[in-house]
């Protein structure tokens, strides 16, 4: 009973696994041919892909960056401008507590 759930939980990973990866780090042979492979050959199909299946060079956290958005709190731009902003409101909030005694048209 385990060896069956087993077996099905790695063929349900390895599948999802080849059928996200993009055709270009597809290595041996064509995506649909590892999709039946998987599929049809228990333990084998899906350990095999696992193993060789895909290139997975590049594929370590330490390597380039993401494309696509980035949170703000890890955008140098946006924090740089949040910090100029915060600094623009505490000169005219001391300016203006500064000219309120002083000078009532102002």
């Amino acid at each position: 009973m385990l060896a069956a759930v087993a077996s099905i939980a790695l063929t349900v990973f390895a599948l999802a696994d080849c059928i996200q990866t993009e055709d270009a780090r597809v290595r041996g042979i064509p995506k649909w041919a590892w999709i039946v492979l998987v599929v049809l050959i228990p333990w084998v199909g899906p350990i095999t892909w696992l193993l060789v299946g895909k290139d997975r060079t590049g594929e370590q956290s330490g390597g380039a960056p993401r494309p696509g958005p980035m949170a703000p709190d890890d955008d140098p731009e946006f924090l740089r401008s949040l910090d100029e902003q915060i600094r623009r409101e505490r000169r005219e909030r001391e300016r203006r507590e500064r000219g309120d005694g002083g000078d009532p048209g102002a």
